[in-house]
């Protein structure tokens, strides 16, 4: 099931976050960082995201039936103004067990339904340039390449690239 996240689900999304970063960036990032990180400073982060900030960005969860959650997105306005796109997807991670079960796109498709709901008409989205299993996800739901630039994460210097949604009511209208 997908659902807004709540506050009360904020320990669940650190959790996964957590997880996610240190199985998909494991090579791709310096070691310290994902060493660095830990379940308590994620869960503040998206309690205040989820209470604090509440409506300034959209937090979607997956849960099982048993009430477990198994994946998050994240998103809003874009950030940067990068070539015309007015929505961003921030984030997006699911639990090792719930990966490759379709559960991403619906993750995906929740987000944007619930963006297209406060009015954003495109979203893009920031990856690593190396994450290709995450690149091939993007490109499965049709995004275009936008565009690349630099960051700095820890020691390291790393490229993201970008992909795109010109009109992100189509991927909800498309079979």
């Amino acid at each position: 099931m997908i659902r807004d996240a709540q506050a009360a689900d904020a320990a669940g999304i650190a959790r996964i976050h957590v997880d996610a970063w240190r199985t998909t960036y494991r090579g791709l990032m310096p070691d310290e960082v994902l060493a660095g990180l830990n379940d308590a400073s994620r869960t503040d982060f998206w309690r205040s995201v989820l209470t604090d900030h509440a409506g300034q960005s959209v937090v979607v969860v997956a849960e099982e039936p048993a009430g477990e959650l198994v994946g998050f997105a994240s998103g809003g306005a874009e950030r940067n103004s990068t070539n015309g796109f007015d929505g961003e997807l921030y984030a997006i991670y699911l639990s090792a067990s719930a990966q490759r079960k379709g559960i991403g796109t619906q993750l995906a498709m929740g987000l944007i339904q619930r963006l297209t709901q406060r009015g954003f008409r495109s979203m893009l989205v920031w990856v690593l340039q190396d994450n290709h299993p995450a690149r091939r996800f993007y490109e499965a739901l049709g995004g275009s390449l936008v565009a690349e630039r630099d960051i700095t994460i820890g020691d390291a210097m790393l490229k993201e690239v970008s992909y795109g949604w010109r009109d992100i009511q189509s991927l909800l209208e498309s079979p």
